[in-house]
């Protein structure tokens, strides 16, 4: 008995500390204990000893004493009672019992609202609470979209980032649902969230949060996606909607960006558009795969100096390896086209990939004419070797196939005293010494 009594003097006097030391986080409740300090003591400890042990259900009891006798004690009362009926609605799987542990966890941010104000906060996140639960119930979706419009007008730019995606989704819910949002309506709230995403991806940027920038800029292709499932965004689409609004404000980023990327996708990139957009964006933010798509244009296009521009800014743009690649790659087929093969394969070098490998192997592949100095087929043919070995790093079969069926026949090393397993040298630009390998008999 006396070691219990210690047990629950002890959490007294740990929670008391907590409360005391949470008193500055959680200002707006500060009437403190009611006139049976006593009782209120012992209900906090039992109730926090039960949270500690996972005992939730055990926690009620003196959680609704304390909401009932001081619900201004401490912001603490209302965190702690939503991670009651939080847990205990996570895992009740009766429906109708689930329910009310869902109704009891939004009367907690409710309750909490009323007597301790922060109603932004608490909304943000009474709002996510209801989404986790009401997401996928007909009956609900509508009054969650209701919740979460709302929310979007107080909260403006502060929504917390788990209520951005979770948005658009819930008009997505109610889209599928209930039918009940129009094409505009759908606009509307897209650019709402997006705009807020913008707001927030501007604003980690400045403070040097890169990762979060990253992961918000993540959430725009989510929603962007979520869009595609409700409004057929092709390239009819842009002309129609975007393009207008795009000529009156060729300043606009937000909806420059929205028309670079949705007609990226409708694959209607030969569109003038497309290029007004990619440039009118990239003129404000630098982006990997905005210079580079614009570069790749470009080159498309046969204008090489421009095309040449952009990936080189693309280089220095790249966030991974393999988006550093890709911009080489680019810049490799640059030097390829105008001649320049060892720079070319230089680039593709850097590149490191499979397909920079490839690259490589074709240089070599198609250089017979340029190399062979028509003395011995042999000697000509050690070319195909070494593309060969490219084709083997890239991984391409069809090609190494092709390759070897240009390797030197037996009799053709055989007639300059040379054996398989022999060393030698391809001269020409290739400059590569190569293991011989031959194609068999003639």
């Amino acid at each position: 008995m006396k070691m219990i009594m210690k047990r629950k003097m002890f959490s007294v006097v740990m929670l008391l500390a907590a409360a005391l030391a949470g008193n500055a986080a959680f200002a707006q409740c500060k009437e403190g204990w009611p006139a049976d300090k006593a009782k209120a003591e012992e209900s906090v400890a039992v109730y926090g000893d039960a949270m500690k042990q996972g005992h939730y259900r055990g926690a009620t009891a003196g959680l609704q004493w304390m909401l009932t006798n001081a619900p201004k004690w401490n912001t603490k009362l209302y965190i702690d009672g939503a991670e009651i009926y939080d847990k205990l609605a996570e895992k009740e799987t009766d429906p109708a019992k689930k329910k009310v542990l869902v109704d009891s966890l939004m009367w907690m941010f409710d309750q909490r609202i009323k007597n301790c104000g922060d109603e932004a906060n608490v909304l943000n996140r009474k709002v996510y609470a209801s989404y986790r639960y009401n997401i996928k119930d007909k009956e609900k979706v509508a009054d969650l979209l209701t919740q979460y419009d709302k929310l979007y007008e107080l909260s403006g730019n502060n929504v917390t980032d788990v209520n951005l995606v979770a948005y658009m989704n819930t008009v997505l819910g109610n889209f599928v649902m209930l039918k009940n949002v129009t094409d505009e309506q759908i606009l509307q709230r897209y650019d709402k969230v997006q705009n807020v995403i913008d707001v927030k991806v501007k604003d980690a940027l400045a403070k040097g949060k890169t990762a979060d920038a990253d992961k918000l800029k993540g959430y725009k292709g989510q929603i962007d996606d979520l869009l595609i499932k409700m409004v057929k965004v092709d390239c009819d689409f842009v002309k129609k909607n975007l393009e207008p609004k795009f000529k009156q404000n060729p300043t606009d980023v937000a909806l420059a960006k929205k028309i670079f990327g949705f007609m990226l996708q409708g694959k209607c990139t030969d569109d003038p558009l497309w290029l007004e957009a990619g440039e009118a964006v990239n003129k404000v933010e630098q982006d990997f795969a905005i210079a580079k798509n614009l570069g790749l244009k470009y080159l498309s296009a046969g204008n090489i100096e421009k095309g040449e521009a952009l990936l080189k800014e693309a280089v220095t743009l790249a966030k991974t390896p393999a988006e550093k690649s890709e911009a080489l790659i680019g810049l490799g087929a640059i030097e390829a086209k105008a001649g320049k093969k060892s720079a070319a394969r230089e680039l593709f070098r850097q590149a490191g990939t499979k397909e920079g490998y490839e690259k490589i192997g074709d240089l070599y592949q198609n250089s017979f004419e340029e190399c062979s100095k028509k003395k011995s087929m042999a000697e000509d043919r050690l070319i195909y070797i070494a593309a060969y070995e490219m084709y083997a790093k890239a991984g391409d079969g069809q090609k190494m196939a092709s390759a070897k069926a240009q390797f030197p026949s037996a009799s053709e090393i055989f007639e300059l005293n040379w054996k398989e397993g022999d060393q030698k040298p391809t001269g020409c630009w290739i400059g590569e010494v190569v293991t011989i390998k031959t194609r068999g008999k003639d």
